[in-house]
């Protein structure tokens, strides 16, 4: 009995310590001798170069199958067309509401959208991908298959956080054990980021930047579901034209919302609402056949601003046709193009008015790695199991990063996750109920410390964290703010009560060296 004991324990204490072995390689830092301090402060104006690219990343969705009860979940008994032959259900994990939901098809391509800026001493560089994230060490992944000849001084790239494209962060396989990201998928997104780059860099022009603003018209198309209700809800857009021939060479367009207009029942790769913006911007926009306003060419690169809060076009939410007049509420393909519609028919007037065109600027730049404390047990669990492949700097903190840029009158703050719209444009409230019992944390907001005068926000960038909650808004546990029942949406998806403080006191250190 006593070796038998024996015996057990040693296999018991073998298998402990093997557990420990494979956590802690899951939890390490997968770039370890990467720490980024980059500061360039340039302020001499000079002629500036632009460049677009658009590059696919859309998946390979070769199988079809049958979802008899219409749950929008793949059942156990429920058939599939083996559509490439190969013997096998291969499944593409959409992300964003739930488990278990495999792609049924492609209504659109998601892409890996670029645009480079030149000042002839630094050259910046944004690339959007259409997907529901992307975290900070595949940023550095990508950093890193940029060619050195490119000459890229910096490289921002962010997500549209689309809730219809594949898994990219692991959260949303067959079930919450099992990650939904295809490694071979990962590969290609990361070579197409660095390649549209690049591509970018070859489509260098002389260029103009024309900056247009409309922040009052897009307001109904968003709603906060959570209260306080406050939003980001303007359209900010930066247009490169070509100095020599005058054409436009592309057109970034920030807004933000979540882009799940067509909410948890849709089974088809697209990349929502933001299809139809960059559609409109490039195309035109049209009532029904009939073209009612001429897009400018070029590439359209749409960008995520705040989403925190929680801003959604919601089931709940009508959007009508700017032109037919047709309302649409349940969540519909028809009614995410009657908002892109809507958007890019507003983004397009205000680019024939510009505020402002800029000839020649000088382009600062100043970012910084920073660690976020991780007081999420299940990010934790996500982290230590591979389910989210994500390491760790130090115990229970993530690698992350902030950023600032300065181009003429423009500047950008450059935000690592989901940030609350009042955060960013302030109105922060105390309410009674909060999990702790302090004045708002994270003051003055960020708009009021940029310089310029257009003030661009660029959510999901280089990482994603999930919700940057006010800490003096954190609401976990009873009693509940606002006369609530129970929680609040948000906590669950945040790092914790720390992250908003910490990132806008990074932030803010940032801003006071840009000015």
């Amino acid at each position: 009995m006593k070796k038998f004991l024996k015996y057990t324990g040693g296999v018991l204490l073998l298998l402990v310590l093997l557990l420990m072995i494979w956590v802690g390689r899951n939890l390490r830092d997968q770039h370890p001798d990467y720490k980024l301090d980059l500061k360039i402060l340039n302020n001499s104006p000079a002629p500036l170069s632009a460049g677009f690219a658009a590059l696919p990343i859309t998946p390979a969705v070769p199988d079809r199958w049958d979802d008899k009860n219409k749950n929008a979940e793949f059942d156990k008994g429920e058939s599939y067309t083996d559509g490439n032959g190969n013997g096998k259900f291969d499944q593409v994990w959409i992300a964003g509401f739930g488990n278990n939901r495999p792609a049924n098809g492609i209504h659109d391509d998601v892409w890996a959208r670029a645009m480079v800026l030149d000042d002839g001493k630094t050259r910046l560089a944004v690339v959007v991908l259409d997907a529901i994230g992307f975290m900070n060490n595949d940023v550095i992944d990508v950093r890193n298959r940029i060619p050195k000849e490119a000459g890229i001084t910096y490289a921002i790239i962010t997500s549209t956080h689309t809730h219809e494209g594949p898994d990219l962060l692991g959260l949303w396989g067959p079930n919450p054990f099992n990650t939904g990201v295809n490694p071979e998928h990962m590969e290609y997104v990361k070579n197409q980021a660095a390649k549209a780059i690049e591509q970018a860099v070859k489509n260098l022009r002389p260029a103009r930047l024309s900056v247009a603003q409309d922040l009052e018209g897009a307001k109904p198309l968003v709603i906060d579901t959570r209260k306080p209700e406050y939003f980001d809800s303007g359209l900010r857009m930066i247009q490169a034209i070509d100095k020599e021939n005058g054409k436009t060479l592309g057109t970034l367009i920030a807004f933000g919302d979540h882009p799940e207009t067509l909410w948890s029942d849709n089974l088809l790769v697209s990349s929502d609402f933001p299809h139809y913006v960059r559609e409109g911007i490039e195309k035109g926009v049209f009532k029904r056949d009939s073209l009612v306003k001429a897009g400018v060419g070029g590439v359209a690169v749409y960008m995520s601003a705040c989403v925190g809060g929680l801003m959604t076009t919601h089931p709940r939410l009508t959007v009508k046709d700017p032109f037919t007049g047709e309302e649409f509420k349940a969540p519909t393909f028809e009614k995410a193009a009657a908002q892109g519609k809507t958007m890019a028919w507003l983004a397009l007037k205000a680019m024939d008015k510009p505020e402002a065109v800029i000839d020649s600027a000088a382009i600062s730049v100043i970012a910084r790695t920073i660690p976020i404390k991780l007081d999420n047990n299940m990010f934790a669990l996500a982290a230590a199991t591979k389910l989210m492949n994500r390491g760790t700097m130090g115990w229970m903190k993530m690698k992350s990063e902030v950023a600032v840029a300065k181009i003429g009158p423009i500047s950008i703050v450059t935000i690592p996750g989901e940030l609350y719209p009042e955060i960013l444009n302030g109105t922060i409230e105390a309410p009674v109920g909060q999990d702790f019992a302090i004045a708002p944390v994270e003051v003055p907001c960020i708009r009021d410390l940029m310089p310029g005068k257009y003030k661009f926000m660029f959510g999901l960038a280089n990482d994603e964290i999930g919700y940057i909650i006010p800490k003096s808004q954190w609401d976990a546990k009873p009693p509940f703010t606002y006369g609530k029942d129970g929680a609040p949406y948000g906590e669950v998806n945040s790092m914790g009560p720390e992250t908003a403080p910490d990132i806008h006191k990074n932030i803010k250190a940032l801003l006071e060296e840009l000015r």
